[in-house]
């Protein structure tokens, strides 16, 4: 597995990226964060340039992967942990598996199925919940296109910005998706959509009751928010003024939204 750490603060901090992402998302923020932390930002199992294979996409699966590394990394205990999108997914299982080792939870504009929210409820929201899961013709249609599909995606998902995700960091993310089967790795990440819910419905019977804070564009965070709370029943919310592709459109407020959620003193 691929990360990026910096500074030897005593309070780990954990920034996970989503699709088509890697731990480039949170470049804008990350200098901002250092005072007092060790800042660790992760490519997850098949992004990036974290390398090998996994047998399943399964979020359950992939956050073993996560806590197994920040354990050999020495972090066991008082993580506190940032999310965006299906990064979302993998930091819930996370912490509804291995609530000792973390300390708070920020998750961005990613929907939680499982409980009051269900997947078919999200799925009409946009096409690429269908298209991405359509195993190979999503890979196959994109393979040579990646950067052409990229930027009409961050556009889909951010209604009226012409180009959400700047150049430098389409030119790292299509550097990424150009790599044999990371294409077909987001797929698989879709295609566990319905186990993933099932593993929340079981993950909520026994609601989280760490720190939970979520930030979604405002004008899908009412309908988002009620997902959260199936898993976190007091988490706090705030919605921004922004499309999906949060770190990239509003970096200012997201550093703001996790500097005051996590009582930063720097």
């Amino acid at each position: 597995m691929h990360y990026v750490v910096g500074g030897d603060g005593p309070q780990p901090i954990v920034l996970l990226h989503g699709f088509p992402e890697t731990w480039y998302a949170y470049r804008t923020v990350m200098a901002a964060l250092l005072p007092g932390h060790t800042v660790i930002a992760i490519d997850l199992p098949g992004f990036g340039d974290s390398s090998g294979s996994v047998l399943s996409y399964d979020k359950a699966t992939l956050a073993r992967y996560v806590h197994r590394l920040l354990e050999k990394l020495g972090h066991t205990s008082g993580v506190q942990l940032v999310a965006h999108d299906a990064g979302g997914a993998v930091a819930y299982a996370l912490v509804a598996q291995w609530r000792e080792q973390f300390s708070g939870l920020l998750m961005m504009d990613f929907p939680v199925t499982g409980g009051e929210l269900t997947y078919e409820q999200v799925k009409p929201l946009s096409y690429h919940f269908s298209f991405h899961s359509q195993e190979p013709l999503f890979e196959q249609l994109v393979a040579g296109r990646e950067r052409l599909y990229l930027e009409y995606f961050y556009r889909a998902n951010s209604p009226g910005a012409d180009a959400p995700v700047p150049s430098h960091a389409v030119d790292e993310y299509t550097r990424d998706c150009s790599r044999p089967g990371v294409m077909h790795n987001g797929s698989r990440l879709y295609q566990a959509r319905p186990q993933d819910e099932e593993d929340n419905r079981h993950f909520m019977t026994d609601p989280l009751t760490l720190p939970v804070h979520f930030i979604a564009q405002a004008r899908l965070f009412d309908g988002l928010i009620s997902g959260i709370r199936s898993a976190a029943p007091h988490a706090t919310g705030a919605a921004i003024e922004s499309g999906h592709w949060l770190l990239h459109e509003a970096p200012d407020r997201v550093l703001h939204e996790i500097t005051a959620f996590f009582g930063y003193q720097g």
